[in-house]
């Protein structure tokens, strides 16, 4: 589903991707942990070309990107179409409803007709249990009312490829575990998510990609990483959290 290879990127001379080499199978769920200003949400935006990595190369699904290459904003388009993106502060327009901001990209990008745009919004509302909202500003609606809009959005063309960036890291405690229910009703779709929550990750991912520092530690099973993880960075990660024991399968 994706092949990253030697994926390199700083920001200001600053080295933030270090030669990322990763696979990404389909239909499988990848949960990207690690500590603050480890590379995480970079390598992400980079997987959707929001951000554009200095070198390497990706392939994803039909679509192969040279990144020491100029990027062609056909290839952009069609890396877009393959991926909805979930953002950690939701990203909603302020100016549109519940539903709109669902069929915007539907009506602007994927070119649906009007009519069929607001079926599709309106069965992803009914999806993330938000359908009487659907005439509601995103400032009428609680953090993690918006984060399930932009969850919505994000599912509503069909994407291959769902990339959450810290869905939660905006929300308040209470509010977190709606978000994550949530969540857990795109399992069948290829996923790669970055989070801090750790017992969330442990739940429901098939794989755990641990990152420190701009490069992938450690990539193994919930189960491995979590009971005997391989490397000593791991294990001090692991270690730093009161509740490890808690984790534990």
């Amino acid at each position: 589903m994706i092949e990253l290879s030697n994926i390199i990127k700083s920001f200001n001379g600053n080295l933030v991707l270090k030669d990322i080499n990763l696979h990404i199978q389909k239909n499988k769920i990848y949960a990207i942990l690690g500590p603050s200003g480890s590379g995480k949400s970079t390598l992400l935006r980079c997987i959707n070309l929001l951000e554009i990595a200095d070198s390497g190369n990706m392939r994803l699904c039909d679509v192969n990107i040279d990144f020491k290459s100029k990027i062609k904003k056909y290839d952009i388009l069609k890396i877009r179409k393959h991926t909805g993106m979930v953002f950690q502060n939701y990203n909603l327009f302020a100016n549109k409803t519940a539903l709109q901001n669902i069929t915007q990209s539907l009506i602007s990008v994927h070119k649906y007709k009007k009519q069929q745009a607001y079926e599709i919004g309106m069965y992803y509302l009914s999806l993330v249990g938000l359908k009487d909202k659907a005439n509601f500003y995103p400032n009428a609606l609680s953090g993690g009312q918006q984060q399930r809009i932009g969850i919505a959005r994000a599912l509503a063309f069909n994407p291959d490829i769902i990339l959450l960036d810290e869905p939660t890291s905006a929300l308040d405690p209470e509010l977190v575990d709606e978000v994550l229910n949530t969540i857990k009703l795109i399992k069948d779709k290829t996923m790669i998510l970055v989070t801090h929550e750790l017992h969330f990750a442990q739940k429901i991912a098939d794989m755990i990609i641990f990152m420190s520092d701009g490069e992938i530690i450690e990539v193994s099973t919930p189960n491995n990483f979590f009971n005997s993880p391989k490397t000593i960075r791991a294990q001090q990660f692991l270690s730093k959290f009161n509740n490890y024991t808690d984790y534990i399968i």
